[in-house]
């Protein structure tokens, strides 16, 4: 079992791992599996895949982020199907593995959405109801990976032959699928400068991302965490994509409960033709969108 030093992740409140297991009952005789499991029924998202690397880790008196990439990476894949309902990787998707890196903004984002934006537009016609710039780079003035994310809302998800070869045809693969959404990116050998999240329109992935975006465009503190948050947790998880999404969780999840507010406030919904709040299954999407596996 994990020993007393603090996750690597800022999802557990800064408790110490074996506190927060105590906390949720968990029996110290537990196999590492079990006991994640276990946790993340009592925490939910703030339960994270760091957390799963640290029950393997302890024992063998390593910390998280001193386990082998594979092993890691190995976990991080099983975790998956419970962080991410659905979640697989497509056969031939693979890209080679760099160092994530972290990037003041650069002026030049706007103008990378909007020409893929008009790719993807021209590709995709009416089945793309709505097409945004999200993520880290949507945010001026706010660091970020260099890489521009748009998110398309189609009226089916589950109806890929109207967006995957459409997406496929102008430089795009179709990295991966959940239940929420499906994640398009260059292949191998092509710069990586999108990412591509086709979502269901009125759905929560669309929602979240676009409030979490709006917010933190209005609310200068609460990016300024958000960017401390990024350039710590690259530092530690360079080299582990799936790490550097899930150590944001915290971070992430208490931003989103003050955008929730701050969404009632202000009638966000309404404003942005956002339906309101849809029954939540998962709030730790918002990071998926900067995994690099």
């Amino acid at each position: 079992m994990a020993g007393d030093q603090h996750s690597d992740g800022t999802a557990g409140g800064g408790r110490t791992l074996a506190d927060r297991l105590a906390a949720a009952g968990v029996s110290d005789r537990a196999e590492p599996w079990d006991a994640w499991l276990q946790l993340r029924a009592a925490e939910g998202n703030r339960t994270t895949v760091i957390d799963l690397y640290e029950l393997i880790a302890a024992p063998q008196g390593l910390a998280a982020h001193e386990l082998p990439a594979v092993t890691r990476l190995s976990l991080a894949r099983q975790a998956m199907a419970q962080i991410w309902p659905g979640f697989a990787v497509t056969e031939g998707s693979e890209r080679p593995t760099v160092p994530l890196v972290v990037a003041g903004y650069d002026p030049a984002w706007p103008q990378t959405y909007e020409r893929w934006r008009q790719r993807v537009a021209a590709a995709l016609g009416r089945t793309a109801i709505r097409i945004e710039h999200v993520g880290s780079t949507s945010v001026p003035g706010l660091a970020a990976k260099p890489i521009v994310d748009i998110q398309v809302s189609v009226a089916g998800l589950g109806c890929e032959p109207r967006y995957v070869p459409p997406l496929q045809a102008i430089g795009l693969v179709l990295r991966s699928r959940d239940e929420l959404h499906r994640y398009f990116r260059p292949p191998a050998g092509q710069p990586r400068e999108v990412h591509v999240h086709v979502c269901a329109a009125g759905g929560q992935w669309e929602r979240d991302h676009l409030l979490f975006r709006d917010y933190l465009q209005a609310h200068p503190a609460a990016c300024l965490r958000y960017a401390e948050a990024k350039q710590a947790n690259v530092r530690r998880w360079s080299d582990d994509g799936w790490a550097y999404t899930e150590a944001k969780t915290g971070v992430i999840l208490d931003i989103l409960e003050q955008a929730e507010d701050w969404a009632i406030a202000t009638d966000w919904g309404a404003t942005m033709s956002i339906n309101r709040r849809p029954a939540r299954t998962n709030v730790s999407q918002i990071g998926m969108i900067t995994h690099d596996e």
